[in-house]
């Protein structure tokens, strides 16, 4: 699979707080991996950019070459097409990890959508805090 589209979204109860990780990859308008992790305490920023760095790893895995990349986070948008500086040390930490990975990519866009775009990683997301919060 030489290029994926993939949706991400974080959600945080709280913030921070309970937060889980939503990722949908697709290749050719099919889905191929939907991704729904809890996270543990993590602030909404931090959901947002594990969702990420989770995309990212799983799309080396499926060994893609290109990767288009959609979120509804104008903070995490920004900040990677560094309109916005990373200032946050946490952030900073999950932005250089995705800089490293992002190395593996021929090539790599991020896209800003409205949340209605992006409904089936922020069910995902909200679904794994959901879960984890039943469990507790």
């Amino acid at each position: 699979m030489s290029e994926l589209e993939i949706y991400i979204d974080g959600a945080s109860k709280g913030n921070p707080g309970p937060s889980g990780v939503g990722v949908v990859i697709c290749h050719n308008g099919e889905i191929v991996k939907k991704i729904s992790n809890y996270i543990g305490e993590a602030t909404n920023n931090v959901a947002e950019y594990t969702a990420l760095i989770h995309a990212l790893q799983e799309s080396l895995i499926l060994r893609a070459r290109k990767i288009k990349v959609y979120t509804d986070s104008e903070l995490l948008y920004r900040q990677l097409k560094k309109v916005y500086r990373v200032k946050n040390e946490n952030i900073q930490i999950l932005y250089k990890q995705v800089e490293h990975l992002l190395t593996g990519f021929e090539l790599f866009s991020i896209n800003h959508v409205p949340r209605e775009n992006n409904k089936e990683a922020d069910k995902l997301a909200t679904l794994a805090v959901k879960n984890a919060l039943k469990k507790l």
